[in-house]
């Protein structure tokens, strides 16, 4: 009898294990799955953060014209240990009215365009007075101090490539060649579901056996940072009929459905059975990555997707971050890259078990180490919030000395 059911668990560990893939593969099958969404024109003003799905050009040469870098005198240089005549002022956005001749200049203001005959500009602070109309350069030597025409971008260069995501330095250079309504990748409609019997909301306090809802808010709130539009659908009950009914919501109004909780193996988790009931298929159910193993993925033939994330907060957080944050990216034709570095760990490290990628929360210290945050397990969401990185240890490696360098990725 006992060997019947020893050979029994034997075999249900080897599935989960022939069910559990590697990170990697894992990644690899998310992104793969991506279809970048539909295009829309946007105003500038409201583009940052979003992803460029047409190449912008510039209309214009960059600088237009040649401009002075300083405030000084634009003058000839080989007049330069001369007395000089100060012929005409240029403010910035005047032209010039005259030519620079022989030992004479014009002064002129930082960004106007420079006067023809003159080659270089002397700093005011490099030059002294020698009456109303004339100055000596003070100094032995100067930098020709001129922005030349076109030296930045010349006019027909792409200046932003389509699949970048859009910052605030990106959004000047838009203003300075024109372009007011670039076109965009339209951003993914995210439903956020989480599932459990033990589950109330953060404004309520929790009675017995009961907990604060944390990882839906966790969720939309990294959702939202990942440039997509989110929504909460509320909490689903551990049971079929529940669940169906809020993931049917989910599959059909949204591009992608997260639920957090109920994919494990405990008796009521009845994520994957209802998943598949609905057309989902399921790329994947495993990772071997703590935290987070139970991490599911699917597609339906229609082009909408599911991730089905733990029910543990930083199993949720992590797996996000990994997985589905890189996936949305792809949705709106990017490719994320997240800050990635490698620092050494201030201490030894160990752990029991290392079939699997563990990532850990952490901290760099003010001599550039790694030190690992108080952190007791998938639960402790409060490790995250005091942490600045996530750390990798791979698979197979159970020890590390204090000075080896580990791979950070910041949160």
């Amino acid at each position: 009898m006992a060997a019947t059911f020893t050979k029994i668990i034997c075999k249900f560990v080897i599935q989960i294990l022939m069910s559990m893939i590697v990170f990697e593969e894992a990644y690899r099958l998310t992104v793969d799955a991506a279809r970048p969404m539909g295009t829309e024109q946007i105003s500038m003003n409201d583009a940052v953060g979003r992803v460029l799905a047409k190449s912008i050009v510039s209309d214009i040469n960059m600088p237009p014209f040649d401009k002075t870098a300083v405030d000084g005198y634009a003058c000839k240089r080989a007049n330069l240990n001369n007395t000089l005549e100060v012929i005409e002022i240029i403010p910035a956005g005047f032209a010039p009215k005259h030519v620079v001749g022989v030992n004479q200049c014009a002064k002129i203001m930082t960004g106007a365009k420079m006067p023809e005959g003159a080659d270089c500009v002397i700093m005011v602070e490099d030059t002294e007075d020698v009456d109303e109309k004339h100055i000596r350069f003070a100094k032995e030597k100067t930098a020709n101090n001129i922005c030349l025409l076109a030296e930045d971008v010349k006019e027909g260069t792409t200046i932003l490539e389509a699949g970048n995501k859009i910052r605030p330095q990106d959004i000047a250079m838009m203003a300075s060649v024109g372009h007011t309504t670039p076109t965009v990748f339209k951003k993914p409609r995210v439903a956020i579901i989480s599932t459990g019997n033990e589950l109330v909301e953060p404004d309520v306090k929790p009675g017995d056996s009961k907990i604060r809802n944390s990882n839906a808010y966790q969720l939309l709130a990294q959702t939202r940072r990942a440039g997509a539009q989110e929504e909460y659908l509320g909490i689903a009950l551990d049971d079929k009929e529940s669940l169906k009914s809020y993931i049917d919501k989910g599959i059909n109004n949204y591009d992608v459905t997260i639920l957090t909780g109920g994919v494990s193996m405990g008796d009521f988790d009845f994520v994957p059975i209802i998943l598949k009931e609905a057309g989902i298929e399921l790329l994947f159910k495993s990772i071997a990555v703590q935290p987070g193993k139970p991490t599911v993925f699917g597609k339906s033939s229609d082009g909408k997707y599911v991730f089905g994330l733990p029910g543990n907060p930083v199993s949720s957080f992590v797996q996000f971050e990994l997985i589905v944050k890189p996936f949305l990216h792809h949705l709106m034709g990017n490719e994320y890259k997240p800050l990635q570095f490698n620092l050494p760990l201030a201490k030894d490290y160990s752990r029991k078990k290392f079939s699997r990628d563990k990532w850990e929360p952490a901290n760099i210290t003010a001599d550039g180490k790694i030190e690992l945050s108080s952190y007791h397990g998938s639960a402790h969401i409060h490790a995250l919030s005091h942490s600045d990185v996530l750390i990798k240890i791979p698979r197979g490696v159970e020890k590390l000395k204090a000075g080896a360098l580990v791979h950070v990725r910041q949160i």
